[in-house]
């Protein structure tokens, strides 16, 4: 990039809250994943809200992301927001992947993730819920890297004249793109479904052979 003259573009800009957390701010919402490592896929996932913009007005988007593999698991969009919005960004993730009892969803403490509503469905799928820390937005930083990502490649410089087509193009680049063919350093220069897929055979491959092997991530790293 420097020997062509070229440059990142990105926007700075400030980042309004989606979320009211005033009413979770007690105990009882602790933080599962902080601190934690992460060995199996599937197992620990992450979630959170942006919006996007339109002509016809907002547009707002809840992913479910898988945190050792950064695959997205689920998404659900919607021009209000409510806790609809993330109850069906999960159903989405749990249809297409079947998420464990005792696996671990975190998110901010935004007043859709602590409704009712979605705290019954996580408790009758028997998945454990972990929240951030008040005002430390770096507890989520898999879900903002993804957002910021999103932003920059498939947002950013485009025009989207309705919630309709805004929401084709995102689906599309997710689904097409970020989780098969967009590869991370971090993942080995592989794409999060490639690098699942190798995990998920690994686990396999380990639990039919009598000698255990080493640390899956680091041998696939």
């Amino acid at each position: 990039m420097a020997i062509m003259g070229m440059s990142s573009i990105y926007n700075r800009h400030k980042r309004r809250s989606l979320t009211d957390s005033r009413k979770s701010r007690g105990e009882g919402f602790n933080n599962l994943v902080r601190g934690q490592t992460f060995s199996k896929p599937h197992q620990t996932v992450c979630s959170d809200i942006t919006y996007l913009k339109s002509d016809e007005g907002w547009l707002y988007l809840c992913t479910i992301k898988d945190i050792l593999g950064g695959e997205i698991l689920g998404e659900a969009t919607s021009k209000h927001l409510k806790s609809e919005l993330v109850v069906r960004a999960f159903l989405n993730a749990q249809a297409r992947h079947a998420l464990k009892r005792g696996s671990v969803f975190h998110s901010d403490r935004g007043s859709q993730y602590t409704s009712a509503e979605f705290m019954e469905i996580l408790r009758l799928y028997g998945i454990r819920q972990s929240f951030s820390r008040v005002g430390m937005p770096g507890d989520n930083a898999w879900s903002e890297s993804f957002f910021a990502t999103l932003k920059k490649e498939c947002i950013h410089g485009n025009h989207f004249a309705t919630r309709e087509e805004l929401r084709e193009t995102v689906f599309s680049w997710i689904e097409s793109f970020y989780n098969n063919r967009r590869v991370q350093a971090r993942l080995g220069y592989r794409s999060p479904r490639e690098y699942t897929a190798l995990l998920m055979e690994a686990a396999k491959m380990e639990q039919s052979s009598s000698q255990p092997s080493n640390n899956l991530v680091h041998a696939l790293a």
